[in-house]
């Protein structure tokens, strides 16, 4: 591993610089402790409430602080960003406050309400170009338009200015409460969690900083272990606000003496955290802004009794997600499963699996024969719902016990993407 020394992280005053430039621009966010979260993990859970930020997330502070800095002749060329969609709502609104013109490079695949927001912020003064399907199709697009045109690149988290401009969070923080044992951060390019890790370990040097990543895209994880950025060829891109296939080098640098653990969590967990938030709390937070609080469970030993900050870094979610975000948190919490049956062939034997197998409250969500011309010789596929986790193994020592022939295929990807 390559050797880190102080001066690898942010100075404190590049910081707070950055938040001279911001006064009037972004808003405070508050840091709000919640009952509900504290009484579940025996901790104080406060919530860094970025959601609520201008543009609904954090970056906004860093393309603020990047963009008002450029000359005149640099904002005269205009500039042009690569993002999966927060990103560039926070450089759109900074073209509209700074009269820069800008080109805007996002993956085909970013929600409607984020490419409906960008247009909205940014007025006539941005267009927004679709490109690929990921950050990095979007990326690898942007950063050739500016070599083209001579516009002026605006990186979503590799650029130490971008990196000073989200850590004015971590400032804001530490002005709220002077003590907090556990900082938990979003890890996608890396910029957030290096801007805010920075200003936290010269001030709040004896704060654990866990950083958490989405399990379908552990970049930064990865990266750490290896000692070297490392870069993923494929990802999971649910949590579209932190997939990337490789983070960056300056957030590598710093993050590698800033992080003091970083955290896995799956996607369908971040669904069900997404879910509880808003029935629990009426929190709407997009599938990156629920990632720390999805981690909190990871640590729920080591956090009881201590002071907890979690950063929830954004609000944009589209309500046309939300069929697939309930749909991700009931197969992950084992509420919905998928099998395939082979029932026997003779009269009374689906009925047999209605009235004996499934409980008093399990409900057929799908029911279908793989094999339509012949439903003597093919399996039928049946999603089972179930009300509670307990149910889950109950339901198969019940399927075991009378002799059914079944798959469970949630599992394996391969037979859950093609059928399901």
């Amino acid at each position: 591993m390559a050797l880190v020394t102080q001066t690898d992280i942010l100075p404190a005053s590049r910081i707070v610089l950055a938040n001279q430039r911001l006064e009037g621009v972004v808003l405070r966010t508050p840091l709000i402790e919640n009952p509900l979260f504290s009484e579940l993990y025996s901790a104080r859970i406060l919530f860094k409430r970025e959601d609520l930020q201008v543009v609904r997330s954090y970056k906004l502070r860093g393309a603020y602080n990047k963009m008002c800095q450029l000359s005149d002749s640099a904002k005269a060329k205009g500039i042009v960003c690569a993002s999966a969609g927060n990103h560039a709502q926070g450089v759109a609104f900074s073209c509209s406050s700074l009269k820069i013109s800008g080109k805007i490079f996002v993956p085909q695949t970013t929600p409607r309400q984020k490419v409906d927001k960008v247009k909205l912020f940014g007025k006539e003064h941005v267009e927004v170009i679709l490109h690929g399907d990921t950050f990095d199709d979007a990326y690898k697009a942007a950063v050739e338009e500016s070599a083209a045109s001579g516009r002026n690149f605006i990186h979503p988290f590799d650029d130490e200015e971008i990196i000073a401009g989200q850590g004015t969070v971590g400032l804001e923080i530490i002005a709220d409460n002077q003590k907090v044992d556990y900082l938990f951060l979003p890890v996608g390019g890396g910029g957030v969690s290096a801007g805010v890790g920075s200003y936290f370990k010269q001030l709040s040097p004896h704060t654990q900083i866990i950083g958490v990543e989405p399990e379908g895209a552990p970049a930064m994880k990865r990266s750490l272990e290896a000692g070297e950025r490392v870069f993923l060829p494929s990802i999971d891109k649910f949590v579209d606000g932190a997939a990337v296939k490789q983070v960056g080098e300056h957030t590598f640098r710093i993050c590698q003496q800033v992080l003091d653990d970083i955290v896995l969590v799956p996607e369908g967990k971040v669904c069900t955290t997404i879910l509880q938030l808003y029935n629990e709390e009426a929190i709407v937070v997009e599938p990156a802004g629920a990632l720390t609080l999805a981690a909190l469970d990871a640590y729920k030993e080591k956090i009881a009794g201590k002071t907890v900050v979690c950063l929830l870094s954004g609000g944009n979610n589209d309500i046309t997600r939300m069929e697939e975000i309930k749909e991700r948190s009931l197969l992950h919490e084992r509420l919905k499963l998928y099998f395939l049956i082979r029932f026997p062939q003779r009269a009374g034997a689906l009925r047999e699996f209605l009235v004996h197998v499934l409980g008093p409250k399990d409900d057929i969500s799908r029911f279908e024969y793989t094999k339509r011309n012949n439903r003597a010789s093919g399996p039928a596929l049946v999603g089972v719902e179930l009300e509670k986790k307990e149910d889950y193994q109950q339901l198969l020592q019940r399927m075991d016990s009378h002799g059914i022939d079944y798959q469970l295929i949630n599992d394996d990807p391969m037979l859950f993407n093609m059928l399901v």
